[in-house]
């Protein structure tokens, strides 16, 4: 036969076949739900990875046909692979544009397996195949011959060196595991086979199912954004856990992280925060690894939770799988001893957790049925009589508690103690509350409670052998959703634009043109006067008597420091004269220091000295706020203690560019100053608000001039209660060959978040002669698009939306922060202001979306009801068609009523196609910015779907 066809039967039908109906468009369906599949290498031979990917493929049904393709010579003379007809080349297959080719042959051969491929238009593969980066140079110029190969005939690709993939809800096992995982509503992925095989023999044990089991293998094409974009569509995805060796495409992940965790939560354990881990791991993936603080710092910017241990991935999994997530930090503890709820209370503690507060009805409730010695409080011992029939009654009071955010049960194993009647009474408790709060147990002991943790395990109830475990993984579960809530709160001001910003490119281009990699200090202090940041004044002299004039000038005491553009630490060489109250001091320090460069350095070092006020520092704290590259995510910005002994008391937190009031305030809370920033031991409060605004400044500035700027610092700031002060500053330039004629050489790393989009604010004047700013949205725009809502018509709602989405649904807080915050790497959206009067008003707002997993996007525009007709909704349409031709989109496309004729007529002048599809009412329009055939690749149905739940919403 030609191939075998897997076909679903009545009982094995799953209900995500109706879910899954608006996804048929996606790339990446090809791997996970496959209608065809092509296994290259396929084979009898016991023991090899052929064999048990075939069989593997044919034990579970997945609904497709399976073409066996294997070329070696033992196979040529035999027609058949167990029983279904074998093929030499996948070119023979019957079958074209095969779904999915699974490679299993050697490396050396996979190249022109590829070509092969290519030729017949398979849509995916997955390569099982080890030897390429991971075994040095040569393996690394394979796979760039096989990713060439492979997006020239637009293939997209997982591997190689992996496992395969699982998808247990479709029944497809991609893979040379010995089984598949159990159906289930979290998501695996992994960089390490070995990872995959040893969770996947837990889960079975543990009773745990995946919706999906994937590993990725070395990364060459498809990457963690790429997968964790698709999971975050699934609909049978609820949370994700990975095992990550390297980030990879830091941009991407950054990008697919911060809108998924929005909505589902995702685990990482990144291992690796020791040198010697970080090169196994970098051997073992033949990819660079970068600094773990920064890795940090970049989970914490896209909301993702990070954990250390492998134990502690099992347990997360586990409990994403069986429970809900908490809505709040307070865990109530039900124990029969009391030493367990102790050890238990300072799990939760550290961890960032609370003890729930008892409310009076639960304490009345909890008197009348525990025996007066009792613990009166939380954690709730029972005492260590307690009889399964008071277990649950205690349980349920503690559950229905309102302070309550979830439920610890604990179990010591006691004389008086049946643990396995308590774990079933408990069992039929949880019932109650399934889906509200989350229940986890600790049934503490050995082979005498066993049979009680069984029964909970099957009611759903993780159990931990310690009940610290079980405090800890609760708290960790609150953290995801603080972590997230934090990232997309409403900052509180706008950051100011920066209009001498061509002045900082004349200085910066002026140095780099005369070979130079370091600005004096002069120079440094310009550039941060230039966005908004306070520096001392200061005065250039490059004479004696020069700098006499300037000390009068300036007045008594003064400082004097050298003026060099080679001299990185002017306090080292005695470049720098403190506390200089006298013409004949400020006379002497200048011989000094010009003495003391000219011994050390060569002719041309000492360029004058710089004149500045003595600043009393008595009641202020020095900082430090810098930004320097990292390898794989590019600027990272610093703030801590400042000083001469930084590197000492090594207080610091770490960020990615750019920031808002939000995320600064949160950088300065993870370090120890912060405490004395707020005032301490008598000591006034720094303007906190300040010292934000001047580090939102300091971020612009690096996410605008990255191009030119390897590092910059200022050290230290000066933060007293009435003032904020750039004392010293260092700023080091990229070489002129690192940055090129176009300032996008690849030896300069990009930010791993794009940058604000300046270049698409300008002012125009509509058709009625009103002025407006256009300009990108921001996250403080979060109450004019509340104000935008409101003169919003029903009728303008319908047409928009195709559905009567109502004002509340609209300007709830959860969605806005989807629509506001904008990650612009993948987005852009566009806001016209009213200027005509003092108070800012959004009239018409555009966005357009890119398609996960292809090369297309979505537009949509809003007009408020009051400036419809002047012409906004083509301005803005034309401004998202130059971004996408700017940015190498392939399509736009867009559904619209067929009565918004407005709409139509706008982008018809535009230059869209616009079809009507009398079957579905609606017209659908595109914009080809391609050669290639323009298809509509969303459907209706999906078009409403992701307008009424996705960030595309206005």
């Amino acid at each position: 036969m030609p191939g075998i066809l897997h076909r679903r039967t009545k009982s094995s039908s799953h209900t995500a076949h109706d879910f899954w109906k608006h996804f048929q468009q996606r790339p990446l369906d090809a791997i996970f739900r496959p209608q065809s599949v092509a296994l290259i290498g396929a084979s009898e031979k016991e023991g090899s990875v052929g064999r048990t990917i075939l069989w593997n493929l044919l034990s579970s049904p997945f609904g497709g046909t399976i073409y066996p393709v294997n070329n070696s010579q033992r196979h040529r003379r035999r027609p058949s692979i167990f029983g279904i007809r074998s093929y030499q080349r996948v070119q023979e297959v019957p079958e074209r544009n095969i779904d999915l080719a699974i490679v299993a042959v050697p490396a050396r051969a996979v190249k022109e397996v590829m070509q092969d491929c290519v030729s017949v238009g398979v849509k995916c593969a997955i390569i099982i195949s080890a030897g390429f980066k991971e075994t040095g140079a040569d393996g690394a110029i394979l796979e760039n011959d096989i990713l060439e190969i492979a997006r020239d005939g637009n293939i997209r690709v997982v591997g190689p060196n992996c496992l395969g993939v699982m998808n247990p809800i479709a029944g497809l096992n991609a893979t040379f595991a010995t089984s598949i995982a159990k159906p289930g509503n979290v998501a695996f992925i992994s960089q390490s086979g070995a990872m995959c095989t040893s969770i996947l023999d837990w889960s079975l044990q543990a009773n745990v199912g995946f919706s999906a089991f994937i590993s990725i293998g070395s990364m060459m094409d498809v990457s963690w954004g790429d997968i964790i974009y698709y999971l975050g569509d699934d609909p049978n995805t609820k949370a994700i856990a990975i095992y990550m060796e390297t980030i990879g495409d830091a941009r991407s992940f950054m990008s697919a992280a911060s809108e998924v965790a929005m909505t589902k939560p995702i685990i990482v354990i990144k291992p690796g925060r020791t040198e010697q881990a970080a090169a196994a791991a970098a051997s073992h993936t033949g990819s660079l690894a970068g600094s773990d603080d920064v890795l940090d710092a970049a989970f914490k910017r896209c909301g993702v939770l990070r954990v250390n241990k492998i134990r502690e991935v099992f347990e997360i999994i586990e409990l994403l799988g069986k429970q809900p997530r908490p809505r709040g930090k307070h865990l109530t503890i039900v124990t029969n001893a009391g030493g367990p709820g102790v050890i238990s209370t300072d799990a939760l503690i550290d961890s960032g957790g609370q003890l729930a507060w008892l409310s009076e009805e639960t304490m009345s409730q909890l008197n009348q049925l525990l025996p007066p010695h009792w613990s009166k409080a939380n954690p709730i011992d029972l005492l260590g009589d307690a009889t399964p029939d008071t277990y649950a009654k205690a349980v349920t009071i503690a559950a229905q508690n309102q302070y309550s955010d979830g439920t610890l049960i604990v179990l010591t194993p006691q004389s008086m103690t049946d643990p396995t009647e308590t774990a079933r009474r408990i069992a039929e408790v949880s019932q109650k509350f399934r889906g509200t709060k989350p229940m986890l147990a600790s049934w503490m002991g050995g082979a005498g409670v066993m049979e009680g943790r069984a029964i909970l395990d099957r009611a759903g109830i993780p159990t931990y052998d310690y009940p610290d475990s079980a405090a800890q993984m609760f708290s960790y579960m609150f953290q995801y959703s603080v972590n997230v809530s934090q990232l997309y709160q409403c900052p509180r001001w706008c950051a100011e634009m920066h209009p001498e910003s061509q002045m900082v490119d004349s200085i910066l281009a002026s140095a780099q043109s005369a070979g130079r990699n370091l600005l004096t200090e002069f120079e440094s202090k310009q550039i941060l006067s230039a966005y908004g940041i306070p520096t001392v004044k200061t005065i250039l002299a490059r004479s004696a008597e020069e700098a006499l004039h300037a000390a009068n000038e300036i007045g008594y005491p003064v400082v004097v420091k050298v003026n060099s553009e080679i001299i990185t630490h002017k306090t080292d060489v005695g470049g720098v004269k403190l506390h200089l109250t006298s013409p004949e001091q400020v006379q002497e320090a200048f011989d000094s220091v010009k003495e003391a460069v000219e011994s050390k350095f060569e002719e041309g070092a000492f360029l004058g000295v710089t004149i500045q006020p003595m600043i009393d520092i008595r009641d202020a704290y020095e900082l430090i706020v810098g930004a320097s590259p990292d390898k794989q995510f590019g600027p990272v910005m610093l703030f801590g203690s400042g000083g001469t002994l930084v590197e000492v008391y090594n207080d610091r937190s770490l960020a990615l560019p750019p920031l808002n009031s939000n995320l600064a305030h949160l950088m300065m809370k993870n370090t120890k100053i912060y405490k004395a920033l707020k005032g301490v031991r008598g000591k006034s409060s720094v303007d906190i608000h300040a010292l934000e605004k001047l580090i939102v400044n300091f971020s612009h500035l690096v996410m605008e001039k990255w191009n030119y700027i390897s590092e910059i610092e200022i050290n230290p700031l000066l933060a007293s209660s009435n003032n904020l002060v750039a004392l010293d500053a260092r700023v080091i330039l990229h070489s002129a060959v690192e940055t090129g004629s176009a300032a996008e050489s690849k030896s300069i790393i990009q930010p791993a978040i794009r940058p604000y989009p300046s270049q698409y604010e300008h002012r125009f004047v509509s058709k009625k002669g009103r002025a407006f700013l256009l300009r990108a949205i921001m996250p403080e725009d979060e109450p004019l698009v509340v104000d935008f809502h409101k003169r919003i018509s029903e009728e303008s709602v319908y047409t928009r939306y195709l559905s009567d989405l109502k004002y509340e649904q609209r300007v709830a807080h959860n969605r806005l922060i989807r629509v506001c915050h904008v990650d612009y790497d993948r987005d852009i959206a566009l806001v016209a202001l009213d200027k005509t009067s003092n108070i800012d008003k959004i009239a018409a707002a555009a966005r357009l979306t890119k398609q996960h997993g292809n090369n297309s996007s979505e537009y949509s525009i809003l007009v408020a009801d009051d400036y419809q007709g002047e012409g906004l909704g083509g301005k803005l349409l034309q401004e998202l068609v130059s971004h996408a031709r700017a940015d190498g989109l392939d399509m736009i496309e867009a559904v619209v009523l067929p009565t918004n004729r407005a709409m139509i007529h706008v982008a018809e002048k535009v230059g869209f196609e616009c079809i009507y599809d009398k079957d579905e009412g609606v017209v659908k329009q595109f914009l080809n910015l391609r050669d290639s055939q323009p298809i509509i690749t969303m459907t209706t149905e999906e078009m409403k779907r992701r307008r009424l739940s996705a960030p595309i919403c206005i």
